[in-house]
C-alpha cells in the first residue's frame, strides 16, 4: 500500500534473461524520467536515451508513454514489499499509514508516485494499471487483518481490503484533493479511525 514508486525489498533479483533485463532497464529509465520531468515531460525518446535501449525497440514493445507508465506499474505491483508485522493490528495499521506518508515525502519516490496518480486521472491505460497496482497492494496487505482476526483483535469476516482502504484513503484525499497538510500525527489518527471502525464490525460481513 506504499506509493506506486516504492521499491521491492533490497536485493530483489528479477528472474529472466535479456528480455527481462531490457524491461527492467526501461522501467528504471521511466521512473527516473518521471521523477525529473513528471508525466507531462515523459517521452519515449528520453526513456530510450536513459535506458540505452534503441528507440525503435521501445516503440515496438511499449508503444507510447502511457504504455511505459503502465508497464512500470505492472512490474511494481508484482514485487513483494515488507508488510508491517508489529504483533498488533494497531501497530500494523499505524506503520502502514506511515509508510504511505514517507513514500510520498521521499524526494526520490514521491514525485514519481505523484506523476502516476496525475496521469491516471487523465489516461485510461495508466488508470487501469494503477488500479491493478493498488489491488495487488491490498492483497499483500491482507495479512494485517487476517492475523488480527486470528488473534481475536477484529471480528470474524472482517474484509481486509476495506480496512486497508479506509486506513490510507484519507491520506490520498489530503495529498491530492484537499491539499491539507499531512504529517505523522495525521497518519496515526487515520490508522486509529480505521481500527475503531473495524473493531466495531463496520467491515465484517453479516453473520461473520
Amino acid at each position: 500500500m506504499t506509493s506506486p514508486a516504492s521499491p521491492g525489498p533490497a536485493g530483489t533479483v528479477r528472474p529472466g534473461g535479456r528480455t527481462a533485463r531490457v524491461r527492467e532497464a526501461v522501467r528504471e529509465a521511466t521512473l527516473a524520467e518521471l521523477a525529473e520531468k513528471g508525466f507531462e515531460g515523459l517521452t519515449v525518446e528520453g526513456v530510450a536515451r536513459r535506458s540505452g535501449v534503441h528507440k525503435t525497440t521501445v516503440y515496438r514493445r511499449w508503444g507510447s508513454v502511457e504504455g511505459l507508465a503502465a508497464d512500470a506499474l505492472d512490474l511494481a505491483g508484482g514485487e513483494p514489499w515488507p508488510v508491517p508485522d508489529t504483533g498488533t493490528v494497531e501497530g500494523d495499521l499505524r506503520e502502514l499509514t506511515r509508510l504511505v506518508l514517507t513514500g510520498f515525502a521521499d524526494p526520490g519516490t514521491g514525485p514519481v508516485s505523484t506523476a502516476f496518480i496525475s496521469a491516471a486521472t487523465r489516461n485510461q491505460v495508466v488508470a487501469k494499471a494503477l488500479h491493478a497496482f493498488f489491488a495487488a497492494r491490498h492483497r499483500q496487505s491482507a495479512p494485517i487483518v487476517t492475523r488480527a482476526v486470528a488473534r481475536g483483535e477484529l471480528p470474524e469476516g472482517t474484509d481486509a481490503a476495506d480496512v486497508i482502504r479506509t486506513a490510507v484513503a484519507p491520506l490520498y484525499y489530503r495529498l491530492f484533493v484537499s491539499g491539507e497538510p499531512v504529517d505523522e500525527a495525521v497518519a496515526d489518527r487515520v490508522a486509529a479511525a480505521a481500527l475503531a471502525a473495524a473493531r466495531a464490525g463496520a467491515f465484517a460481513a453479516p453473520g461473520g
